[in-house]
């Protein structure tokens, strides 16, 4: 691995632009008219570091590094190969193509060919893997991503103190790509949580985790979005920032400026796989209640709504009359589900649920999906020009089947051309070659 220096010259600074530089540095550079200061309370006021204006990273990381863990998994892993086919594992619905585990693992099933003289359908992979966590209580449970310990075996846990646990997979969720880990220890550090209702874009994070098995790593950016919703994660509105995050990331902490864990670390958006400016985490509160479910019964129930829906735009809201775009469109009802029971039609736009207003698309699938089934919901919707409400009992969401796919494969239908990946770091041992797949 060849680390590379990024540094480079600076132009010399024009005498204008070093005069400014030396007036902001000594605190002058601000409103010096009263009618342009703003009050700010002591939430929204940013923590600052010797009077400037940037966030004091510095004091964050020191007060919630202890409470980072860093995750390492061993196990197996079933891969399709697609069976004796010579061009097994390309092009096929579990080739992540274009990522270096594609490229591996297509190395890999080539060299097993040709000294075995086939391929069965599947194939027992070795599987190492690594991840960060973030201590929620004392006596030992950690929250981290559900994808970091899957097909894991044995998993291990160390502190920032360096001590060492084997952890117990308390439970995991796939849906929302939580789970909750148990180690024998007591007295830890524990991180404060935070809601992210009062969460804006432009607000400074902090994301603690061990990017590439780098432990420990401290990065900064802003909260880029709030609410984002991704393919395939229909259950979770993700928090989105330019924190940089890369593969080992998953499970980590993000963090507000006031020291409080305000999202789990799990996606990111990329071409190479790395990071590209564009990072997701978990809301926390998605993340507690995923916690609470394990820990009170070892297993987590989401519920279902049983409708198909589509985003709001000025032109379907000036069709509609609605005064604004927002809501979410019934596109398709499941027939005998719940949305259908409650009379929930195609043509609808929910507005709310249970007074709480739906301002995308993804508000709803959020909401529902946080709910337990059985659950009664408040459903506002606009129909023919006006607003009217109705009232459904949830039902139960399937949980799908399992995957078998390669290892840290990104899932399909990124947009912008990028495609969606999970930023743990997992790799194949490879039996029949020295080097890893």
């Amino acid at each position: 691995m060849q680390i590379h220096s990024i540094a480079k010259k600076r132009p010399a600074l024009t005498g204008v632009m070093s005069a400014l530089l030396v007036l902001m540095s000594a605190g002058y550079w601000q409103h010096s008219h009263a009618e342009d200061a703003r009050p700010q309370t002591a939430a929204s006021r940013p923590v600052a570091s010797g009077g400037s204006a940037f966030p004091d990273v510095a004091s964050i990381a020191a007060m919630l590094t202890p409470t980072v863990v860093n995750i390492s998994v061993s196990g197996t892993h079933k891969v399709s190969t697609g069976g004796n086919d010579a061009g097994a594992g390309e092009g096929g619905p579990n080739d992540p193509s274009g990522s270096p585990e594609s490229d591996d693992m297509r190395e890999f099933l080539r060299h097993f060919q040709q000294r075995f003289g086939g391929l069965p359908p599947e194939l027992n992979m070795p599987m190492r893997g690594e991840g960060s966590g973030v201590i929620v209580r004392a006596d030992g449970v950690i929250l981290t991503n559900a994808h970091v310990v899957n097909d894991a075996d044995e998993v291990v846990v160390k502190l920032n103190d360096r001590r060492e646990f084997r952890a117990k997979v308390l439970g995991s969720d796939k849906l929302t790509d939580i789970a909750v880990l148990k180690i024998e220890a007591d007295h830890l550090p524990v991180a404060a949580l935070a809601p992210t209702q009062s969460l804006h874009a432009g607000e400074w994070v902090v994301a603690i985790g061990s990017p590439f098995g780098f432990e420990s790593t401290v990065t900064a950016g802003v909260v880029s979005a709030t609410k984002r919703s991704l393919p395939g994660n229909g259950l979770v509105s993700f928090i989105q920032t330019d924190a940089a995050i890369n593969p080992g990331n998953s499970g980590g902490p993000l963090i507000n400026l006031r020291g409080e864990v305000v999202g789990i670390n799990s996606q990111i958006y990329s071409r190479t796989g790395g990071y590209q400016g564009l990072s997701f985490a978990i809301p926390i509160e998605v993340a507690q209640r995923v916690e609470q479910q394990i820990i009170k019964s070892g297993k987590v129930r989401h519920a279902r709504l049983g409708v198909g829906i589509q985003e709001v735009d000025q032109s379907l809201a000036e069709a509609f009359k609605l005064d604004k775009p927002a809501g979410a469109l019934i596109e398709s009802v499941d027939p005998g589900g719940a949305a259908d029971r409650a009379g929930i039609e195609i043509g609808d736009v929910v507005l709310a649920v249970n007074g709480q207003a739906i301002d995308v698309s993804g508000d709803l699938p959020s909401l529902v999906g946080l709910a337990q089934p059985g659950d009664a919901l408040a459903i506002d919707l606009w129909r023919h020009g006006a607003r009217m409400t109705v009232h459904a009992r949830l039902d139960s969401v399937k949980v799908p089947a399992p995957h078998t796919e390669p290892a840290a494969s990104p899932a399909a239908g990124g947009r912008f051309g990028m495609a969606l990946g999970r930023c743990s770091l997992k790799s194949c041992a490879q039996r029949a070659s020295p080097a890893a797949c």
